[in-house]
């Protein structure tokens, strides 16, 4: 089935066989060099439409292994062939024209015929170049747009025709040459059009103002420091955007990849069609903190840290962290991982920085285990409705559960705390809380305590011991 590119193009081939064929005949048979010239110009409008037709079938193929950009600028050769035609013409229909005006040519026979096929070619032609600019804007097909100003300048060219057999029905000799060195020109002009367009395709400029756009919408987009390079080519009606952008080293992987594809929808909206290549430099920003820096190191070298504290003493940085690595490791192996994190952070903060680094175990198998007996689980509840007595923060002892493991028991549990607390306040009193219960049970491996932001009853005093068993929320 033909597309509707392939439908406009054979449409226009079969319209230009017949006006081609009629026009040349006339043109013999009353001998106008200007209907002749019209004629061989309507003829290579034939040519350049077979090929045009051809062309088209050949661009709406989808890229593959030896055209990665796909198939568009087949239009674009396919339009700069036609052109070489159109200057061979204008040439040829030039040279003829001028002999005949210095010569004194022969007046061509006068008929009405002439007259009505080129009225009729007229309507035609603006019919064609309707359809076909049309169908060009809504494909992006250069090599349509191209046959549409063809036919375009054929009206042009018939209204020359036309007052050029007026004249020579009038006894005016030049009146037909000089409407075939019109036809020639308005070729020619044609021509030159059609090759600075193919041209700028084929050497792949870009339009003129895309760039500036395309850098425009990148700019704005949350994420973006700067534009560091930006690329753009059309093939047909796709548009290549290879854009070279900074962003802050400290963003996340996921977050990145957020970026890209909002990068990509915003291009996307503004020039409808295009394929777009994103490469990323992660910066440091001014913004940076100490903290930010160290952690970017940690993270370029695969390492997890937490409980990172930075003191200024003096005129020099302190910095202390904890390193977690394989279990597993040897001490030597598990020393040399963190002295690899000291180096790089003193190269990243200078040499007069002092570093710490405190190595744990980074739990990285899992534990078989099972939920506590109802009884274990009601215990140590009790347990910690007692223990939240000393730690009035914490209100609400709940959600409490059991889980035992081989090395022994994990312990979690949530709590309600006042949302206006700092989140260093809240964990002390969490972490007491927890070191509580491993001192009073030492078969509990672990516990993890989860404080709930929510409002709570001011009113309410830990005299009672019980009641944090009651639910307040």
């Amino acid at each position: 089935m033909l597309s509707k590119k392939e439908k406009a193009a054979a449409i226009s081939a079969l319209a230009s066989s017949l006006l081609a064929a009629a026009k040349f005949v006339i043109g013999i048979m009353i001998g106008s060099l200007a209907l002749i010239t019209d004629a061989l110009h309507s003829l290579i409008d034939l040519g350049a439409t077979i090929v045009t037709w051809i062309a088209v079938r050949i661009a709406d193929r989808p890229p593959d292994a030896e055209h990665p950009y796909g198939h568009g600028k087949v239009e674009s050769v396919a339009a700069l062939g036609a052109t070489a035609l159109l200057f061979l013409l204008a040439g040829g229909v030039t040279v003829e024209a001028v002999r005949q005006l210095m010569g004194g040519g022969a007046l061509p026979t006068f008929s009405f015929v002439p007259f009505i096929v080129l009225g009729i070619e007229i309507m035609v032609n603006a019919w064609r170049a309707y359809v076909l600019r049309k169908t060009a804007r809504e494909t992006g097909s250069q090599a349509l747009e191209a046959d549409a100003l063809n036919f375009t300048s054929d009206i042009f060219g018939s209204v020359a025709v036309i007052a050029g057999l007026t004249l020579a029905a009038f006894g005016y000799a030049w009146g037909d040459p000089a409407a075939a060195l019109v036809v020639a020109a308005i070729v020619a002009w044609l021509g030159v059009r059609l090759a600075r367009r193919a041209i700028e395709t084929l050497i792949d400029t870009a339009p003129i103002g895309m760039a500036e756009q395309v850098g425009g919408i990148i700019r704005v987009v949350p994420g973006v420091v700067r534009v560091e390079r930006l690329r753009l080519r059309r093939v047909g009606l796709n548009t290549f955007v290879d854009a070279e952008i900074a962003v802050p080293r400290t963003m996340p992987i996921d977050r990145l990849a957020v970026l890209k594809e909002s990068l990509r929808t915003a291009v996307t909206a503004a020039l409808g069609e295009a394929d777009m290549t994103i490469t990323t430099t992660p910066v440091a920003l001014d913004s940076e903190t100490v903290q930010d820096r160290i952690m970017v190191i940690a993270r370029n070298r695969g390492i997890a840290v937490h409980h990172l504290m930075v003191h200024a003493i003096g005129g020099k940085l302190a910095v202390a962290l904890d390193v977690e690595v394989d279990g597993s490791l040897s001490i030597a192996a598990a020393h040399e991982v963190a002295t690899g994190l000291e180096n790089a952070v003193a190269a990243e903060l200078g040499p007069d920085v002092e570093v710490e680094t405190h190595i744990e175990p980074l739990q990285v198998r899992s534990l078989a285990g099972d939920d506590a007996p109802a009884a274990r689980v009601a215990e140590l509840r009790n347990a910690l409705d007692e223990l939240a007595v000393e730690h009035p923060i914490l209100r609400d002892v709940h959600e409490v559960r059991v889980r035992g493991t081989p090395e022994g028991d994990v312990v979690i549990f949530h709590c309600i705390v006042d949302p206006q607390r700092s989140v260093i306040e809240v964990h002390r009193e969490v972490d007491e809380l927890e070191r509580g219960l491993r001192r009073r049970y030492s078969v509990i491996r672990r516990v993890i305590g989860h404080a709930e932001p929510r409002e709570v009853v001011s009113e309410l005093r830990w005299s009672d011991p019980g009641a944090s068993a009651r639910n307040i929320r």
